[in-house]
Parts: C-alpha cells; sequence; structure tokens
C-alpha cells in the first residue's frame, strides 16, 4: 500500500477473510473473528473483511473509506466504530455516503462491533469501519 493512501488499493486483490463473519471479541488492539485474530482496524464489507489501515478518527477520508463507496449498491447502512469515543463524521464525508444512499452512524468501537453483529445476523446490508482499541 502506498504511504498516505490509507485503504484505496485494491481491496479484492488484498489478503482478506472472503465472507462477512461476526466479531467475536475486540480490545488489546485488535479483533477475534472467523476463528481468527487480526491485531489493527478491520473494514467489514458484504464481500468480506479486510484489514484497515486507519488508527484514529482523524484518519477518515474519502480514500479510507473509497472501499466502502465503491460498495454502494450492496450497502444500506456503515457503521464507523471510532475507538473509544462515539465521533461526528464531517459534513464532507456524511454528505458522500447520503449521495451514495447509504445510512452512517459513528460509534465507539464496542457498540459499533455488537450493532454490526446484530445487523448482519438480521442479514441486513450492513458493513462497518472498527478501529482497533487498547
Amino acid at each position: 500500500m502506498a504511504d498516505g493512501d490509507n485503504g484505496a488499493q485494491s481491496l479484492p486483490d488484498a489478503p482478506h477473510l472472503p465472507t462477512p463473519v461476526s466479531i467475536d471479541a475486540y480490545g488489546n488492539g485488535g479483533f477475534r473473528f472467523g476463528a481468527m485474530s487480526h491485531r489493527g482496524s478491520l473494514l467489514c464489507l458484504p464481500d468480506g473483511i479486510w484489514a484497515w489501515p486507519v488508527r484514529n478518527v482523524s484518519e477518515l477520508t474519502e480514500a479510507a473509506l473509497a472501499p466502502v463507496f465503491e460498495r454502494a449498491p450492496a450497502l444500506d447502512l456503515f457503521l464507523i466504530g471510532a475507538g473509544r469515543d462515539p465521533y461526528a463524521l464531517p459534513e464532507p464525508l456524511r454528505a458522500r455516503f447520503r449521495a451514495l444512499s447509504i445510512s452512517v452512524d459513528c460509534l465507539a468501537t464496542g457498540p459499533a462491533a455488537q450493532t454490526y453483529n446484530i445487523l448482519l445476523g438480521e442479514k441486513r446490508r450492513v458493513g462497518a469501519g472498527l478501529i482497533a482499541v487498547e
């Protein structure tokens, strides 16, 4: 990945779990899911789960969210797990989600992961960007 692109790489070519699954645990700087563990943040999308280089909300940019925007036809809702605290998404990014007809909600990472699990279990068209917390 090029410096500073924060996720705009072609995700289908990157190593990933090729199916969405529930998040079993979070904390200690990572996540457990699909009988695996991962240190760092995750991008959970309808076609799989990828490592996500976003470490804090200051890195939430159009480029970091490009894989989400590319999958707009498959998403109704995108959750942002913003670390330990809720976060107000800047209006330009919120407008981009609106233009693509994707609802977006920012929560702390724990509640975002829990909500993602519930909606995934209900077979909803949901994705999540989960920032790892220690």
